[in-house]
């Protein structure tokens, strides 16, 4: 037995052909129509906006909740996608990792300068612990107050302050200071002379380095500033003293600087 049921939407009829042994026609009737217009066997029509309920509107498959439904959730989900990409920073789509504000043969090379002069230092305390048990350089440090062993400041190169023009002046100056420091520790002992001028020509070597960089960059000084007075030791272990804090303090120094070029170097 056949029924025939009519359903007005939008002042257009759909009519659809439901078995009588079907549990609920109106619950059943979106999930027929679904399953028709997958193959193709029913369609509706939907007056097009201004027509007044002629026909040649739009043509909908199915109106119902059921059908609706996931069409909806597709919409929403496209929605969702598209307003996630485009919150997405362009940079980081196709990120280019930017250059460094030093060149990187500069970077490079002085890397390797200071692992160089690390070494050297390492091994001087090294030898002065073993050979007059100067093996604490904080027992020292009221000895250096009153021998006048200075500090070289490095702040324009801290992580948190990153100046380029600075830091590289206060590395420039601070190397001419060691450089001094250890020119005065000449005579320190027979034993410790070459790997004391070895060391002296190392941070030399590293102090032209920088000033070339600086001249580069137009950021040098228009002269280079000259050394300023150094300690004067009046015993032989005040001199062995002085330079157990000068090495330290040189160390201390370089670690900072191996921190500096290492953020210029990967930004």
């Amino acid at each position: 037995m056949k029924s025939r049921q009519t359903k007005r939407s939008s002042g257009h009829c759909v009519s659809q052909r439901l078995t009588s042994d079907a549990p609920d026609p109106a619950t059943l009737e979106g999930r027929v129509s679904c399953q028709e217009r997958q193959k193709g066997k029913v369609s509706a029509q939907l007056p097009a906006p201004g027509s007044g309920g002629k026909e040649g509107g739009w043509r909908w498959d199915c109106l119902s909740p059921v059908c609706l439904l996931p069409a909806l959730q597709l919409l929403l989900w496209h929605s969702t996608l598209w307003s996630g990409q485009e919150a997405i920073p362009l940079a980081s789509v196709s990120s280019v990792p930017p250059s460094p504000p030093l060149p990187r043969t500069f970077l490079l090379k002085s890397l390797e300068q200071v692992r160089k002069i690390q070494a050297r230092t390492s091994g001087l305390l090294e030898q002065l612990c073993a050979t007059y048990k100067l093996c604490h350089p904080e027992e020292l440090v009221l000895l250096g107050h009153s021998l006048g062993i200075p500090q070289a400041p490095l702040s324009g190169c801290s992580s948190q302050a990153l100046q380029l023009t600075r830091c590289l002046r206060q590395l420039h100056s601070g190397l001419f200071l060691y450089q001094g420091l250890l020119q005065a520790l000449a005579g320190i002992s027979p034993g410790l002379a070459p790997t004391l001028d070895m060391l002296q020509l190392d941070v030399a070597n590293f102090a032209t380095t920088v000033w070339q960089q600086m001249e580069s960059l137009g950021v040098a000084p228009p002269v280079q500033a000259t050394q300023s007075t150094m300690p004067t030791f009046t015993s032989a272990f005040q001199r062995r003293a002085g330079g157990v804090l000068a090495t330290s303090h040189l160390q201390s120094f370089l670690e900072l600087v191996h921190c500096a070029l290492h953020d210029f170097a990967w930004p």
